[in-house]
């Protein structure tokens, strides 16, 4: 995707625009630019990141987004196609299936997640793993680390990406200092799935099972209906 701004202070975005979910309404939906840096002003000052203010397509509330500049031209300041979202989208996740404990840890890494402060979230999953391992026990944990396989091999996971998920999920009980590898914007991205999954195969889907089944008991017909 080829963004630049012209002389005339307008911004051209190839192909279909940018589309993102809002971190407003949850939706996934096109932006429009409504704010963008004067052409001449960034010629003089030759910036190395710009930001942009968006209207929301589908809410109209704003959304700035951060752009790295790639050249400066008579013609044009060319932006590089990826970008930062200052304000990110809240991830969701049915939290009420969790321990109260490990509740209220994820919630608190998944703010973290939003904030883009990466280390962190891998801190607080951490934390929240500490959490099940405690309400599971040590079989627990081996069924755990037995589900991180198995993601592994499905997701086909690098043996890099494997071993820091590894690291922060399952460091050392001894270390009161655990080691945690840094954790970047991709990195994080994998944690936040495996996360997810490792939550909702331990606990989301057996709740929503075990739901379904007292829901069939109490609206299965008699053996008088029946017949």
């Amino acid at each position: 995707m080829t963004m630049y701004i012209t002389p005339q202070d307008e911004l051209h975005v190839e192909y279909q625009g940018i589309a993102l979910t809002c971190p407003h309404c949850q939706t996934l939906t096109h932006l429009t630019a409504v704010a963008t840096p004067k052409f001449e002003d960034l010629s003089r000052r030759r910036p190395k990141h710009i930001g942009i203010v968006f209207r929301c397509d589908a809410c109209t509330e704003p959304v700035f987004l951060k752009f790295a500049v790639k050249a400066y031209t008579a013609l044009r300041v060319e932006l590089a196609a990826n970008y930062a979202e200052i304000e990110r989208a809240r991830e969701s996740f049915p939290l009420t299936y969790l321990p109260e404990e490990a509740e209220g840890m994820f919630k608190e890494a998944l703010n973290c997640y939003a904030a883009g402060c990466f280390n962190a979230f891998g801190a607080m999953s951490r934390r929240t793993a500490q959490s099940l391992f405690r309400e599971l026990g040590e079989r627990g944990k081996l069924e755990l680390f037995d589900t991180l396989q198995e993601i592994r091999t499905l997701a086909e996971l690098d043996d890099d990406t494997f071993a820091t998920l590894r690291a922060v999920l399952f460091g050392s009980d001894s270390d009161p200092w655990p080691h945690q590898p840094d954790i970047n914007a991709e990195r994080a991205g994998v944690l936040l799935e495996v996360m997810r999954d490792l939550l909702y195969q331990t606990f989301v889907r057996k709740a929503r099972l075990l739901q379904a089944m007292t829901f069939r008991k109490f609206v299965a017909p008699t053996q008088a209906e029946a017949g």
